[in-house]
Parts: structure tokens; sequence; C-alpha cells
């Protein structure tokens, strides 16, 4: 989520973790609630990380639901939201999916898709009972309890993907491809191979979408930024060319969006 402080005046977001049966699967439950009656509806730019969700929708003021399957999204991209409602959903950990399909998570790439494409003939009934549910907390439980009667036994390939995507969020200033499979003492292919099968994304992607994470939440700090300096931690040659490739990302140069999305902005 980018411009953090701007979206939280508008929602509220929760998070909840997985139980122990569902860890290897999943990164968290979370529930978003927004109540922007009498208000203008509120635009909320994504970046998304390299995780697939799930997602089930209520417009509570016109009684419309939405479920769906939300891969890897590519590019930033915008969600509206207006009147009251909520959201339940479940972000899937890097590879964690995998084990749940019958095809590449890369299937599901840049894609808003139904849960029935994952899920078969079980997503209909599993979207009335989460849509039904009294509370997000029953709706959480119930989203649960289907992905624990359909938990796979554990897949080393996902494990690996996962510890390999987190290794990379820890370091966002590696660079190369190589080097990292040179790291994890593999090739370049087999690293490719595994990401497009359980993540969904190249690693090259995915060394670049962490980059500009980790340079947005510096921008947003409220801390003043070297940007040379950070420029160079994260791996870049030169001030410029990382200035393009956020601007490119974010849609805002990096100065400009420090100052419109740090603490001293101007509410909304």
């Amino acid at each position: 989520m980018l411009r953090a402080r701007a979206g939280l005046e508008r929602f509220q977001v929760e998070s909840i973790a997985p139980t122990a049966a569902l860890a290897p699967f999943v990164e968290r439950f979370w529930v978003l609630r927004w109540d922007l009656r009498g208000r203008p509806p509120h635009r909320q730019q994504v970046l998304t990380r390299p995780t697939v969700h799930m997602t089930f929708t209520s417009y509570l003021t016109s009684g419309t639901t939405r479920a769906r399957i939300v891969g890897v999204v590519l590019d930033d991209f915008v969600e509206e939201i207006a009147d009251e409602g909520r959201v339940v959903g479940v972000e899937f950990r890097p590879g964690g999916l995998r084990p749940f399909m019958d095809a590449p998570v890369s299937s599901l790439t840049g894609r808003f898709t139904t849960v029935e494409e994952v899920f078969g003939a079980d997503g209909p009934a599993l979207a009335d009972r989460v849509f039904a549910a009294g509370g997000a907390g029953e709706a959480v439980a119930r989203l649960s309890d289907f992905l624990t009667a359909r938990a796979p036994g554990p897949d080393p390939s996902a494990e690996r993907a996962a510890g390999i995507v987190a290794r990379i969020a820890a370091r966002p200033w590696l660079v190369r491809v190589d080097e990292l499979a040179a790291e994890l003492g593999t090739s370049t292919r087999s690293l490719q191979r595994l990401f497009h099968e359980y993540v969904g994304v190249s690693p090259k992607w995915v060394l670049r979408r962490f980059r500009m994470l980790e340079a947005a939440a510096r921008a947003e700090a409220g801390t003043v930024v070297d940007w040379a300096g950070l420029a160079a931690e994260l791996g870049y040659a030169d001030q410029a060319h990382f200035t393009r490739d956020f601007t490119v990302t974010i849609g805002t140069p990096p100065a400009r969006y420090a100052r419109e999305t740090g603490p001293g902005r101007a509410g909304g």
C-alpha cells in the first residue's frame, strides 16, 4: 500500500495470523473496513508484494458482493472505496498457493479472476459462507476452515520459494539474479523456473519490487532522505537511474513523493 497515511485516515486494516496448520501456505488473513458515508470516495494506490490474495468484498450500503483471486500485480494499481464496506482477505505466502493449484502460479499473474479458477466448484459455496458470516472474525474463521480442510502435504519447493523471497526482502540492495543464484548454490535458470512455478514472477522482478518498496517506505518515514546515498544503498549505479525507476514504478519522483506522503503533508 502506498500513501499509507492518507489511506489510514479513511479505512482500518487488521491482520490475523494463520493457524499452525496453514502457516506453511498463508502469510496472514486481513480485514479492511471503511465508512465513508457522507464523504467522497477514496482511491487507494497499491504496490503489491510478490504474493497472491483471495478477497471477499461486501459493499454494505448497496448490498452487493465480490469474490476474487488477485494474482501478483506487475504494476501499481488503484482501488476505489465508497460509502460503507468490508473486505476479508487471505494473503498467501510466496509459493504458498501453488500446492492448492493444478497450474503454475504464473497463470494468475497480472489477473483478477474468480475463486472458482483455483478452488473449482467449491468456490461459490465458500463465497456464500464468507459473505453470510455474522462478522469479520467469523468470516476469517470460515475461510481458515475451508483452507485447512484442503491443505496439501508439505511442499519443499514452496518452502524454498518462500525462503528465497524472504531473503530478498531482508536484503533490498540485491540487484543481480546471477549473484543471488550463486549465493543459493543454484543456477539462474533453476531459480527462474522455481519462481515461474511457485511465485508467479521472475527473480529479477522480485529484486526490483523490494527495492522500490524499501525506497517508498523510506520516503514515507518522514526523515530527511539522502537520495544519492539511498540509491547507492539499493544497488543503483547512480541517483538518476534510481529516480527513473522510482518515478516509473510509483508514478511520482521520490522527493515529491516524500513531500506528499510524509508526516507533515496536508491532510485530506
